[in-house]
């Protein structure tokens, strides 16, 4: 058998099945696009190959061998395989039943992970989605190994073996329990508020804008812009007095709600947590750097068709932070350097929804 193996070329598999169809060598040649002649030379090898006459030509075509018969069924099916293996993999996620992991902040759990479930519920309603804190030390690892589908946060420097995409950019805010009424925030009132900073590793002082570096992949881990902060108060002589450094922003709202703590947080958390718990929202007196927000995976699964999907997913549960955050961007984005992956919707721009690859240097 292994011997006819090496001696089989699989294209003569595939006239067999042609022939074995349509039982006529012109009609099989012009279904698999080959010149009669080709058709009649490949037959002719595939006859030697095996030793059995196959086809035999009759008034009414034709006819297969008892060899012939007992192959076409094999045949049919194993170049069926061949083709899927080699095809392009359709994702179907109406009836996909698999299992998706992200890593994240409790940050983006807040302000996304709602409207991600709402989406997978109506769109893949067998889809499960696991998720992960993104503090550990060990992400890009995690990435590396498949353990990890996709991780969300605010990344630098980018590993060359790995891909991101935009997902929204947002500034800082200060929010403080309902009870206090601090009016407009100066440089010289926000000095003497007590501040409670979220860092997701504890307190990173000697890292250069708060950010942890893992196997070549920078992230941040302040969730606040510490050098503005810094900045600002230091052109007036001034410090800031960070009380306390939690590692969440679970336990935050009643610790504001609670004690005279101030925090300094992203927008669209101040918007999330304002709706639910008895927070007020101040503007800070300077201008923080805009933190740009993404999703970043490993290149090997950029071609997958379900990672596709869930991409395009991602990216729509997060449309309205990107919609809500257009009026107050300031100063300058923190910048991709990999393939980003633009998600266009239908609303926007008026046209077919698609994906559009491309390099940022």
């Amino acid at each position: 058998m292994t011997t006819i193996l090496n001696r089989l070329d699989l294209n003569l598999l595939r006239v067999f099945d042609a022939v074995m169809e349509e039982r006529s060598v012109l009609r099989a040649g012009q279904r698999i696009c080959l010149s009669q002649s080709a058709v009649s030379h490949a037959l002719a090898r595939l006859r030697e190959v095996l030793g059995d006459e196959l086809f035999i030509r009759t008034p009414n075509g034709m006819q297969p061998t008892a060899r012939a018969l007992m192959m076409a069924p094999l045949v049919r099916q194993a170049w069926k395989s061949l083709e899927t293996a080699v095809g392009v993999p359709k994702f179907e996620p109406s009836n996909a039943n698999r299992q998706f992991t992200i890593a994240v902040s409790d940050f983006v759990t807040i302000v996304m992970v709602p409207r991600l479930l709402d989406l997978l519920r109506h769109e893949a309603p067998l889809i499960d989605l696991v998720v992960r804190s993104d503090s550990t030390t060990e992400l890009a690892e995690q990435i590396d190994l498949g353990h990890v589908d996709a991780a969300i946060g605010t990344f630098s420097h980018i590993a060359p073996r790995f891909r991101s995409q935009s997902l929204f950019a947002c500034d800082d805010v200060l929010i403080a329990g309902s009870s206090r009424h601090l009016g407009r925030l100066s440089v010289e009132s926000l000095s003497e508020l007590s501040i409670a900073a979220i860092s997701l590793h504890g307190q990173q002082n000697e890292l250069a804008e708060g950010f942890v570096s893992e196997r070549g992949l920078f992230r941040r881990s302040e969730m606040y812009d510490r050098a503005a902060l810094e900045k600002a108060l230091s052109t007036s002589g001034q410090s800031a007095r960070i009380m306390v450094s939690l590692p969440h922003f679970f336990a935050l709202p009643t610790l504001l709600e609670q004690s005279e703590l101030t925090a300094i947080v992203p927008r669209p958390l101040a918007a999330s947590m304002s709706r639910t718990q008895s927070l007020t929202t101040y503007e800070l007196p300077y201008k923080s750097e805009s933190a740009e927000v993404g999703v970043l995976w490993h290149e090997r699964t950029t071609n997958d068709a379900a990672q596709q999907w869930f991409l395009n997913i991602l990216s729509r549960a997060t449309e309205h932070l990107r919609d809500r955050s257009a009026g107050h961007i300031a100063g300058s984005k923190r910048s991709f350097i990999g393939t980003t992956l633009e998600w266009a919707p239908r609303s926007r721009r008026g046209q077919a929804a698609g994906l559009t690859v491309s390099r940022v240097c």
